[in-house]
């Protein structure tokens, strides 16, 4: 294995590259758009009722939720349907307590913040709902998504010199289903998902190799923090399987039943740190459905008919057809081999393990979804395998040649997500369901250069009535699908 570039403190000098990350990061902060939707509705729930009620009492949640929501689950008069109730009395919230986690220190600053300002004569209601509560979510969201991004960069120019690294980053932020669920949707998990992951891999990275139990137990704490956000990341737990695994062969070989010793312990550290962070989630599971065990999901996967091949590229959000530039970061995780082989094989398997795991899931094309949502966890994954595809050809081309491909296909991809999820967001192509290529190379060229310029305006001047618009169309899709 190829010692990895740079050092420590290059780690930890503020690049020029970093600079400018930061610079966009903050320069995007304004496309957060600050409301609850959809799966958000059952993410932001946990927040707000231990926020508000100090307890699990999601039915204000429900009440409140935007029309598509309620669809199915609400009567005309705003009741809650008996069939939303588990046997336990609660509602049926099978998402994870790990966004509310991970948003409430902004939603307790602005809790804070709206209770001051009452007792100042202030009239903003301290429920949860208001506009402070909806701008620390979306505020925060944004900022776990650049975090993650942050992190996947740093974790890239280990391996390859920064301009890749950045370059990998940029596209991968703009050129993925990332941004839509960074800005235009932050109450759901994905954003949050890529920044637990991406901490998970570098701080493992960071330790590998020597690690101590102290290591081991804030390995485990992300681990379980990981999970709680999104049950699905706990295929990452294959790399300190194989690792440990590894870690006992070559102590046996070598006789170290000291070093066998240790690495036991280590584990045991790492699984009572992740057991320890993961109980948010298991008794949240226990008041919900009476049971530890109990996802919410159990009726939903078909292990022995994956559907990993539609999953990859269909024109239901297929993970390839919709983020093209996906293609190639897999591609580049074969080609990682050349700076780190341990690494890219385990990635590789990650990466696999996961489209086999969601290409099992019944809704495995994320039913309203920009692309296939459940793959943004792996952002850092995807980030390290195109840097290191951009390095290759740097190598087998001239630099020169390989900066003008690179970059040149780079915002080509850029442009066309943007397209695309400008036509996904306005309802110019269906929301939900497959759609005709034919009609969104069209509107790419036709409708989009047309129609942007004013709807982005509307976005950042107009958004409530934008998106009453947008939620509109949403409800009227579903009633023509039979769904009310």
């Amino acid at each position: 294995m190829n010692a990895p570039r740079g050092s420590t403190n290059r780690l930890l000098r503020c690049t020029k590259y970093e600079k400018l990350l930061v610079f966009l990061f903050l320069l995007a902060l304004p496309l957060s758009n600050p409301w609850v939707r959809g799966d958000g509705v059952g993410y932001y729930a946990f927040a707000r009722s231990m926020l508000i009620e100090h307890r699990l009492d999601f039915t204000k949640d429900w009440q409140s939720a935007n029309a598509s929501f309620r669809l199915g689950r609400t009567d005309a008069q705003g009741n809650v349907a008996p069939s939303e109730y588990t046997a336990t009395g609660h509602l049926d919230n099978h998402f994870s307590i790990g966004p509310a986690i991970l948003w409430s220190p902004f939603l307790v600053v602005a809790h804070a913040s709206v209770l001051l300002c009452d007792r100042l004569g202030g009239r903003i209601p301290p429920d949860g709902y208001s506009k402070p509560y909806m701008v620390a979510m979306s505020v925060g969201t944004a900022l776990y998504g650049s975090l993650a991004l942050l992190i996947s960069f740093v974790l890239a120019r280990r391996y390859v010199s920064e301009r890749w690294a950045f370059l990998a980053t940029l596209g991968i932020w703009l050129a993925s289903s990332l941004p839509v669920y960074m800005y235009f949707n932050p109450s759901w998990s994905h954003a949050h998902s890529a920044f637990t992951v991406a901490l998970f891999l570098w701080y493992w990275i960071r330790t590998r190799g020597a690690r101590t139990w102290q290591q081991w137990a804030i390995l485990g704490a992300i681990s379980g923090l990981m999970m709680d956000v999104y049950y699905v990341s706990g295929v990452l737990l294959l790399i300190p399987l194989l690792e440990s695994l590894q870690g006992y062969w070559g102590a046996h070989k070598g006789g170290g039943m000291l070093a066998i010793a240790g690495l036991f312990i280590g584990n045991v550290i790492f699984a009572i740190a992740l057991v320890a962070a993961f109980l948010p989630t298991l008794v949240t599971k226990q008041i919900i459905y009476g049971s530890y065990g109990k996802s919410g999901y159990e009726h939903l996967w078909v292990w022995t008919s994956p559907w990993v091949l539609k999953a990859c590229f269909s024109a239901d959000h297929g993970l390839f057809s919709w983020t093209p530039i996906l293609i190639i970061a897999v591609a580049g995780l074969y080609l990682l081999r050349r700076h780190d082989r341990e690494l890219a094989w385990y990635l590789i398997l990650v990466f696999a393990a996961v489209l086999y795991t969601i290409g099992s899931y019944e809704s495995w094309d994320g039913l309203s979804s920009f692309g296939n949502r459940y793959f943004i966890e792996l952002t850092p994954i995807f980030v390290l395998g195109l840097a290191a595809f951009f390095d290759w050809l740097e190598r087998v081309w001239s630099e020169r040649r390989a900066a003008i491909v690179s970059v040149s296909a780079t915002a080509a991809l850029i442009l066309w997500n943007l397209g695309l999820i400008f036509q996904w967001g306005t309802h110019l192509i269906p929301s939900r369901g497959p759609i005709s290529w034919r009609d969104a190379a069209y509107n790419q060229f036709a409708v989009v250069p047309v129609e942007a310029s004013q709807t982005v305006k509307n976005y950042l001047t107009h958004r409530n009535q934008l998106m009453d618009r947008i939620e509109q169309e949403d409800v009227n899709q579903l009633k023509t699908r039979g769904i009310e």
